[in-house]
């Protein structure tokens, strides 16, 4: 079941980047409301992904990289910034969508975001993103890389 769990994990994290590029899209050619509806659904899928994440963890399904010892040094650099910037990816992603959240609460609608009462909390979203989405990206992807090398070279640990 943990392997099933893991692969499920893997796919809903694939969705959250490809919604997260969406956003990112959408918000660059000014469509606000395509923008917090894939901001919305790649929140939701990396929210899915963490749960199922634990979840796998928790049932003691683990993988340790067990592949050339030449890649071993590449691999570990990789997996540690990995860890450390998934880690800090949950508070900037948490900040972007409070502050989205506060302002559009502030504005009551997406046409109204440059009243004076929003324009504090999407400029504070703005300076989020410009952190957040790198962040997130690099994670995602990275995490793709750890799985792919982890299914080629990987050994499961079973606690």
């Amino acid at each position: 079941m943990a392997e099933t769990i893991n692969q499920w994990a893997v796919i809903t994290i694939v969705l959250s980047g490809i919604a997260l590029c969406f956003g990112v899209f959408f918000i660059r050619n000014q469509n606000r409301e395509a923008h917090m509806r894939a901001m919305i659904l790649a929140s939701s899928f990396a929210t899915i992904f963490l749960v199922l994440y634990l979840t796998r963890l928790g049932l003691g399904y683990e993988k340790r990289y067990a592949g050339p010892d030449t890649w071993r040094t590449a691999y570990y650099v990789l997996l540690i910034s990995h860890i450390i910037l998934a880690t800090l990816n949950l508070p900037l992603a948490v900040g972007a969508l409070w502050n989205a959240y506060k302002g559009l609460k502030a504005a009551k609608n997406l046409s109204n975001i440059d009243a004076p009462a929003a324009r504090g909390f999407f400029n504070k979203h703005r300076a989020w993103v410009r952190w957040t989405v790198p962040v997130w990206l690099y994670v995602a992807v990275t995490g793709w890389i750890i799985y792919l090398v982890l299914g080629r070279y990987g050994e499961v640990i079973k606690g």
